[in-house]
């Protein structure tokens, strides 16, 4: 209707939106442009009904690769030898389900290097018929062994470690696999990639929060919890469910779209109703938060868990190296991202969107309903926090009962450097916090690349404190 536009603020954010995601995608559409297989990535061995494959790839973080490694794997009656491969990759096909003990020949590793976690060797890695699962072996200078860390090497997706060892997963709030560099890549640029990746990916789930705040007002601290609930549900899906992954990735959206109706049907709702104010609602977000984690600890175990077994197929991209999976996922989120701009700045329900964002009283008193569109964004916003949460776990490679509070100080580092409320600037954010974290790695130890990132925030909001894009406002 005629008079919402009357209240609705300027469309520069969505714009600006598009803008931000128009160049995401030239820059990497310009190097798929280029993009060849990288050699030797793909696994002769073929999962199917009767043959499982084990696949091992033996890496030294920062150079890539190493060919030559012998390998033993023993179980379930079966003792195979294998050596890897120029791309350092070994794939061993099973007949028997059941725990395999891969065992590295540290007499065959190149001269001056040694396992990085030698007292994960030799590892456990339980093997399904039907299914791939895989282990990565990390070698370097013997003088940067880790002895006693609890970790041979590690684990890629559906892999576990020996008893007495734990796994070690992608860090799951911090850099992918997309940040190590191997033969022929360019580290800076290999690193650029990685922080757009990540960025992109963080954004998504990041956004709903802002939506929801925009039009409430209510910082959501259980918004972590929802992109727990994404990458938990992808993880029943495929493991528990036998789904495909992309039925997995639409089941787990439409169960963030069910939470957010609940949560605001039963919750928030009616708290709104009683006049309850933002503050109060905001720590019983708190609270929600810690009873959904205990939850999901309840449920699944305090141990990392992965969506899919196997390595995905990496291509080379001019200077850089992105696994295909990675590809998808950045493909999923640019879509969704500009459809939630088009549809804010386009669509009716966007403009009502903004004028309840920008003046809840003026726009029930120009017709619009108020709680509908708060409803609606509930929905949205939960169903992108979930779809976020499962795109992140297989970027990251794993998902666990906390993965999503992990995430949860950068993804409102993200909403805030942007400025809240600012769909654009959630993106933005986003983006910015994805570079910083990846490139500060160039100078700072690997633990410290979340530190970066909020004295950027900090910074920023010392100069300007509504954020990137956020509009300033008069207080008092």
């Amino acid at each position: 209707m005629r008079p919402v536009d009357t209240v609705v603020r300027p469309l520069r954010p969505p714009r600006t939106l598009v803008a931000l995601l128009a160049a995401a995608l030239a820059v990497l559409a310009t190097l798929v442009i280029t993009a060849v297989p990288a050699g030797a990535a793909a696994t002769p061995c073929e999962p199917d009904d009767t043959t499982a494959c084990l696949n091992i790839t033996v890496t030294e973080p920062g150079s890539g690769p190493v060919a030559g490694v012998e390998l033993t794997v023993e179980g379930q009656g079966q003792d195979v030898s294998v050596t890897t491969g120029d791309n350092g990759r070994a794939s061993v096909p099973l007949t028997t389900a059941g725990d395999y003990t891969v065992t590295v020949d540290e007499a065959s590793l190149p001269s001056g290097k040694g396992l990085l976690h030698p007292e994960a060797n030799p590892a456990t890695v339980p093997v399904v018929l039907g299914r791939s699962a895989g282990r990565i072996v990390q070698v370097g200078d013997p003088s940067d062994a880790q002895p006693g860390s609890g970790g041979g090497a590690s684990a890629t997706p559906g892999a576990t470690s020996a008893p007495g060892a734990t796994a070690q997963p992608t860090d799951e709030a911090g850099t992918g696999t997309e940040a190590s560099a191997g033969p022929g890549t360019n580290r800076y640029a290999q690193l650029v990639l990685a922080g757009t990746v990540f960025g992109l990916l963080l954004a998504l789930a990041s956004l709903g929060a802002n939506l929801i705040y925009g039009t409430t007002g209510l910082s959501n601290f259980a918004h972590g919890e929802l992109v727990t609930l994404g990458g938990m549900t992808a993880f029943m899906a495929v493991q528990w469910w036998d789904l495909p992954l992309w039925l997995a990735i639409v089941v787990a959206t439409a169960a963030g779209a069910l939470a957010g109706w609940l949560l605001n049907r039963f919750i928030f709702a009616p708290l709104r109703r009683r006049g309850v104010g933002v503050t109060q609602q905001m720590i019983v977000t708190i609270g929600l938060a810690l009873a959904l984690l205990s939850t999901y600890l309840f449920i699944y175990g305090a141990q990392p868990v992965p969506i899919v077994s196997g390595i995905s197929t990496r291509m080379q991209i001019g200077p850089v190296q992105i696994s295909a999976q990675s590809l998808v996922s950045v493909a999923i989120a640019v879509v969704v991202l500009a459809a939630v701009a088009f549809t804010l700045s386009r669509t009716r329900l966007g403009r009502a969107t903004r004028a309840v964002s920008d003046n809840p009283a003026l726009a029930a008193a120009t017709g619009i309903k108020v709680e509908s569109i708060i409803t609606r964004v509930w929905i949205v916003s939960a169903a992108l926090a979930s779809l976020g949460g499962v795109l992140l776990a297989l970027y990251l490679n794993t998902t666990r009962f906390n993965f999503g509070s992990t995430l949860l100080l950068l993804m409102f580092a993200a909403i805030t450097l942007g400025g809240l409320g600012s769909p654009a600037g959630a993106v933005l954010g986003a983006l910015v916090i994805g570079l910083v974290v990846e490139l500060s790695t160039l100078f700072l130890p690997n633990d410290m690349r979340y530190a970066s990132a909020l004295v950027i925030l900090i910074l920023v909001l010392l100069i300007r404190p509504q954020g990137i894009l956020g509009r300033a406002e008069r207080i008092g």
